[in-house]
């Protein structure tokens, strides 16, 4: 039975013979001589993997400080509230960008210190990158138009904006992506290259208007001498002085529709601030219309017309009802 396998070898090549003696001996080397690889991998290049993430931990951090840094000055900025937009978006976009930058480099490193040359990946990654450029244009567009949004600073973190068919508050930006949040609390992920017309509600100020809709039986000199001592109330209120940044402006009577005369109200005030003063004005109006006996207007197109029965004419002959 002992002389089956040497007759196996007898039987085989000699080259084939030589290959096996040489796995042989690889595997020998291999099992006998790991724990010297290893301690020289612990020697070697574990502590330069130790120093390159602990270099890259440091960079991290020192990336985390300014972004917080950033972030606690735009929390002061109370009287410049777009100042504060531009820090925090600043901040968002230098910690997205850093940590990518750092976690490549350090890839690098690590592929370099193991042995594994990555200069073929990178020729093979152009390659197929060619071909992931052809179907990921809409990628490129992202990037490209959230950099022209930042450079043309057409909004930041915190601003009130109309983008692609939502409203909300911007409550981060990146070079791809815009989070939008609206106000049922919903987070909207908007791509840039879908933001092409941007409506900003916190840029300097914003106009409260108000289309008050009255009965054009009522003397509209009389309704204008109300709505602007009125709304100048409103406007001089203590609760709201630092909200109105200038006087009620009331032109007069903007359109007639049948018996519906509408007159328009408008008042600049601070950004974001113009909900809490048409409210009021709104039940100041409601209050002086009921003390003053003015009716407000109804729209024609809800009216009910019911004509009245002509007095002169036949009764309408009742259906016989037959058995």
């Amino acid at each position: 039975m002992e002389t089956a396998p040497i007759m196996f070898l007898f039987t085989l090549p000699p080259q084939d013979i030589a290959n096996i003696a040489q796995d042989d001996a690889t595997f020998n080397d291999v099992l006998h001589h790991w724990h010297r690889d290893l301690l020289a991998f612990v020697h070697g290049d574990l502590p330069r993997m130790l120093l390159i993430l602990f270099i890259a931990f440091v960079l991290a951090r020192i990336v985390a400080f300014f972004v917080n840094r950033m972030r606690d000055l735009a929390d002061r900025q109370s009287t410049s509230p777009q100042r504060a937009s531009e820090l925090r978006t600043v901040a968002a976009i230098l910690r997205a960008t850093a940590y990518g930058v750092i976690g490549f480099i350090v890839l690098l490193h690590i592929l370099s210190i193991l042995g594994i040359s990555y200069t073929p990946y990178l020729a093979s990654a152009g390659i197929v990158g060619v071909g992931i450029g052809l179907g990921a244009q809409s990628l490129f567009k992202d990037v490209l138009n959230g950099i022209f949004i930042l450079l043309e600073n057409q909004y930041n973190v915190g601003d009130s904006v109309r983008i692609a068919g939502l409203a909300g508050t911007v409550e981060d930006l990146t070079l791809r992506i815009t989070t939008l949040r609206d106000a049922d609390g919903a987070v909207h992920y908007i791509p840039n290259s879908q933001v092409a017309t941007v409506s900003n509600l916190s840029r300097d100020f914003a106009v409260a208007t108000l289309a008050l809709a009255v009965d054009a039986s009522v003397d509209p000199d009389r309704v204008l001498t109300l709505l602007r001592s009125t709304a100048l109330a409103v406007r001089n209120d203590p609760a709201f002085q630092q909200i109105a940044l200038a006087d009620p402006v009331i032109p007069g009577i903007d359109a007639i529709n049948g018996r519906v005369v509408t007159y328009p109200i408008g008042i600049r005030v601070a950004i974001n601030q113009k909900d809490a003063i048409l409210r009021e004005l709104r039940r100041r109006i409601l209050l002086a219309f009921e003390q003053n006996s003015i009716p407000l207007g109804s729209d024609p197109n809800n009216l009910l017309l019911i004509p009245h029965p002509d007095p002169t004419a036949p009764p309408a002959q009742q259906p016989l009802i037959g058995s």
